[in-house]
Parts: structure tokens; C-alpha cells; sequence
């Protein structure tokens, strides 16, 4: 069963030998400083097809239907992927552009304490997971980097012939969807939650059931929405400014 908004993980469970330790890390504004979504469309534009920007003034228009509850986030995601990707640029042709725009987040759009956690994390013995709503299309480059052992993300559909298509593979990584996508991944390693201790970092309300989840919730520098929550559940708040 997923945990909702409301109900709650174990809290501080001790850790005890044997146990498999693992930690959770949301992506942006968590790991970095601002959103990485946007600024890679934006990457991709001027390195590949900067005669895409013509597409610029119908962005507003998904923003719209999204505030109107016409399309999803999702939707709109992929959205603004078509307007400024197209509908099928080939995979191989977007590496070396992915990993430019990995090695530019990790250079200019990060929190240094955050990076300083992670190896902290990885030298007491704990498995890391990187879990963000981003397209693991750009994520993995940046969890690579960063020494990550799993990445959850959003999926694009890749087909046959290599091509990028503007479709999201399941659901949008987002909110309380990444709590089944933490428990396939659990399953998937044979992990068993009730001899796991699970530490989780995010900076947004959104992912209030993934710190729910945890048994130490950790709120990283955090919107005022999480920042409430987590003083009123007795979750650690940390700033990585």
C-alpha cells in the first residue's frame, strides 16, 4: 500500500546491523539549485536547432490549459518537448548535448552541501537513489556523475529506430507517483522495507509522501508549504544555500 499525504514512515527507526541503508534524493531545487527541465529544452534548442525558437509563443498556450486543469502535468511536459525538441530527434544524437548539459548543471546549478550529503551518505555504507520527475533521458548523466547507485525517473518513450518520442513511458515522476516507483525498485533488488532504513531529502511539498515514507525525513532547503509540514511532523530541516 502507497503512503499518502497524512500518513506517515517509521520515525528515527533505529539502524540496526544487517540492515540495507538507503537514501532518496529528489533532483531539482533539492541537488540544484533551480529547475533543470526548462533550461534543457533550452540547452537542446540553441545546440541543436536554434530555428525551434519560432516555436517560442506557444508555449503560453500549454501553461494555460495546464493552469485550466485541461492537460496534465505530464501532457505539458511533453508539450513543450515537441515545440522545442520535435517529435523525434534520434537518441545518438542527443548524447554528447546531454552530456554537456549534465556537466554544466554540476558546474554552475547546484548546492554545494547537497553534493558534500551525498558523499557523506555514500561513505557511511548507504545505497543512493536518485528519484526526480525530470526525464531520466538527462537524469542519468547527472546521477552518473554524482555517483548514484539508482536513478528513478520519468521515462520517454525511445523507438525502434533510436528516436526520442515526446511520450511519457507510465506516469509523470511526480508526487505520490514516485512511491510505487520506490517500491518496484525495492522489489526489483529484493529489498524488504521492514529491514531497510530509508533516509529521504526533497525540498518540495509534492514530495510529502516520499519523506512520509522514509524513516528520517529530511526537508533541504525548503518551500514555506514544507517547511510548515515538516516543523509539524518533527522533520530535520537543513539549508544548502
Amino acid at each position: 500500500m502507497h503512503l499518502r499525504a497524512g500518513c506517515y514512515g517509521p520515525r528515527e527507526r533505529k539502524i540496526r546491523d544487517g540492515m540495507q541503508k538507503i537514501s532518496l534524493y529528489d533532483m531539482d531545487r533539492t541537488i540544484t539549485v533551480h529547475g533543470t527541465y526548462t533550461p534543457f529544452l533550452f540547452h537542446m534548442v540553441f545546440a541543436r536547432a536554434p530555428w525551434r525558437l519560432i516555436f517560442l509563443p506557444l508555449l503560453p498556450f500549454g501553461f494555460v490549459a495546464y493552469g485550466l486543469k485541461l492537460i496534465s502535468r505530464g501532457q505539458l511536459k511533453t508539450f513543450n518537448q515537441r515545440m522545442l525538441m520535435g517529435s523525434g530527434p534520434k537518441l545518438a544524437a542527443l548524447r554528447p548535448h546531454i552530456e554537456r548539459f549534465a556537466e554544466k548543471v554540476l558546474r554552475s546549478n547546484r548546492h554545494q552541501k547537497a553534493l558534500d550529503q551525498i558523499e557523506a551518505d555514500r561513505a557511511a555504507g548507504r545505497t543512493l537513489v536518485l528519484v526526480t520527475a525530470s526525464y531520466e533521458l538527462y537524469a542519468e548523466a547527472i546521477a552518473r556523475r554524482l555517483g548514484f547507485d539508482h536513478l528513478i525517473g520519468t521515462l520517454l518513450e525511445v523507438d525502434d529506430e533510436g528516436r526520442v518520442r515526446p511520450h511519457i513511458i507510465g506516469e509523470n515522476c511526480y508526487d505520490d507517483v514516485k512511491i510505487g516507483r520506490i517500491e518496484d525498485l525495492f522489489a526489483q533488488q529484493g529489498w524488504q522495507r521492514a529491514e531497510s532504513h530509508v533516509r529521504a531529502y526533497s525540498d518540495h511539498v509534492s514530495d510529502r509522501a516520499m519523506l512520509a515514507y522514509a524513516d528520517e525525513a529530511i526537508a533541504t532547503t525548503p518551500t514555506p508549504k514544507l517547511r510548515h509540514m515538516a516543523k509539524q511532523r518533527g522533520w530535520k530541516i537543513v539549508d544548502w544555500r
